[in-house]
C-alpha cells in the first residue's frame, strides 16, 4: 500500500506544481488518510516537492483499520497533548522555506486559517481547491478491494438477520444487532448508523430507528453500510413480512425495482450525471408519484459516505471509469410505508461488463 499513497502524492504535488503552490497543507481527516494511510483523528500532512511530514497528536484517538506510514518519504512529528497538527505543520513548512503553500481553505475554519498565515509570516497561503478530493474520485486497486470487503462484510450480515425470527422485534434492536454482526464479520465499524423502518416506517430515507415493534404484514426497509479498511458501502432492501404481501405492496416494491434497474444500467464511463437520475425518476414520475415523494439517486462513496460525483438531475458533470456509486431510489408513501432499494456500484465500460454490482443481497420481496 505504500507505493500506492506514494503514487498518491505524487499526483497532489503535480497539481501543486501546476497551481504555483511549493507546498500542500492537507487537513481534512479523510484526505490525510487517503495521501499517508494514516487513521489518527486530528493528523495533518505537509507536502513538499521532496518530502511529506506527518503531524500526529500523541493524544490522538487512533482511527479504525489503517495503516502505519511504512515508506521512508513519510516523516512522523509528534505534537504535544492538545496540540493542533496544523499548526505544528505549518511550523514545519516555515522551517523549510516554503513560499507557497496551498491550504485546504474548506476545511480550515477562519480562526484556524489566520493562525496558519500568522505562523508562516511572509508565505503565500494559496487555496487547494479541493483537489484532493477530485483525485479521490477515481478508486484504485486498492480501494475497490477495500469495497468490495466492505459490501461483502454487509450482505452477509444481512443475509444472517434474514434468517431470524423477526416478529415483534423492535426496530432499535434490529439496527444494534446488523451493527453488530458487521463488526463480528470484520467491519470497522458501520459505515453510517444503521436504519431500520418497519410498517409506517419502512421507504423513509435515514430513519432514526425507534421501539415500534414488527408486526406481520409489515414491510421492513435496513439501510446499512460496513467500513472496512476505512472504506464504507451502503445497501437498502425492503422485504414483507409475513405471508403473501398485499398487492399494493406487491406493485410498490416492483415499480421502484424497476426504477432502481434503470438507474443501475444507465450507468457507464461518460455518461452525464444526471441520465441514470432521470432513468429512476421517469418510470417513479410515470407511475404518479410527485416529486416531494422520489428520493435523489445516489453519491459517490469510498473513505467518506457521501463523495463526488452526486448523481441529481441538476449535475452535468460527466462520470469517469472505476467510480464507486451508490443507486438508491425509494417511494414513501404517509401512513402506510414504502420501498427503498439501494446498491453500490462501480462505474465501468461495457467492454468491461457494465457496471460492477458490490451489494449483492437479493432484490426480490422476500417474505420473512
Amino acid at each position: 500500500m505504500s507505493d500506492a499513497h506514494a503514487a498518491r502524492r505524487e499526483r497532489l504535488r503535480e497539481y501543486c506544481s501546476a497551481s504555483g503552490a511549493d507546498a500542500a497543507l492537507i487537513t481534512r481527516a479523510a484526505n490525510v488518510r487517503y495521501l499517508t494511510g494514516c487513521p489518527p483523528l486530528g493528523a495533518a500532512l505537509l507536502l513538499t516537492r521532496e518530502r511529506a511530514v506527518l503531524a500526529v497528536p500523541e493524544d490522538a484517538e487512533p482511527g479504525e483499520g489503517g495503516e502505519r506510514p511504512g515508506d521512508p518519504e513519510v516523516t512522523r512529528l509528534p505534537v504535544p497533548a492538545e496540540g493542533d497538527a496544523a499548526f505544528a505543520a505549518a511550523e514545519a513548512a516555515a522551517r523549510l522555506r516554503v513560499r507557497d503553500l496551498a491550504v485546504e481553505e474548506h476545511d480550515l475554519t477562519v480562526d484556524r486559517h489566520r493562525a496558519v498565515a500568522r505562523l508562516l509570516g511572509a508565505t503565500r497561503l494559496l487555496d487547494l481547491d479541493r483537489a484532493v478530493e477530485r483525485l479521490r474520485v477515481v478508486k484504485d486497486e486498492y480501494e475497490l478491494a477495500d469495497l468490495r470487503i466492505a459490501a461483502e462484510i454487509a450482505d452477509q450480515a444481512l443475509g444472517e438477520l434474514l434468517e431470524s425470527i423477526l416478529v415483534g422485534r423492535t426496530e432499535r434492536h434490529l439496527a444494534m444487532e446488523l451493527e453488530r454482526r458487521m463488526i463480528d464479520h470484520g467491519a470497522d465499524r458501520a459505515a453510517f448508523p444503521v436504519s431500520v423502518g418497519t410498517g409506517s416506517h419502512s421507504g423513509l430515507e435515514r430513519h432514526q430507528p425507534t421501539d415500534r415493534r414488527v408486526e406481520e404484514g409489515d414491510f421492513l426497509t435496513v439501510a446499512l453500510g460496513a467500513r472496512y479498511r476505512g472504506y464504507g458501502i451502503s445497501t437498502a432492501r425492503t422485504f414483507v413480512i409475513g405471508a403473501a404481501p398485499a398487492a399494493w405492496q406487491v406493485e410498490l416494491h416492483r415499480l421502484v425495482f424497476r426504477a432502481q434497474r434503470a438507474g443501475r444500467e444507465a450507468l457507464g464511463p461518460g455518461v452525464e450525471q444526471h441520465v441514470p437520475d432521470d432513468a429512476a425518476r421517469s418510470i417513479l414520475q410515470a407511475a404518479g408519484h410527485p416529486e416531494r415523494s422520489v428520493h435523489a439517486l445516489g453519491h459517490g462513496i469510498g473513505l467518506e459516505i457521501r463523495e463526488a460525483p452526486r448523481l441529481g438531475p441538476a449535475d452535468m458533470g460527466k462520470l469517469d471509469n472505476r467510480v464507486p456509486v451508490t443507486v438508491g431510489p425509494g417511494v414513501h408513501l404517509p401512513g402506510r410505508g414504502g420501498v427503498r432499494i439501494e446498491d453500490t456500484l462501480v462505474v465501468r465500460p461495457p467492454e468491461e461488463g457494465g457496471p460492477e454490482l458490490l451489494t449483492i443481497t437479493t432484490k426480490e420481496l422476500l417474505a420473512l
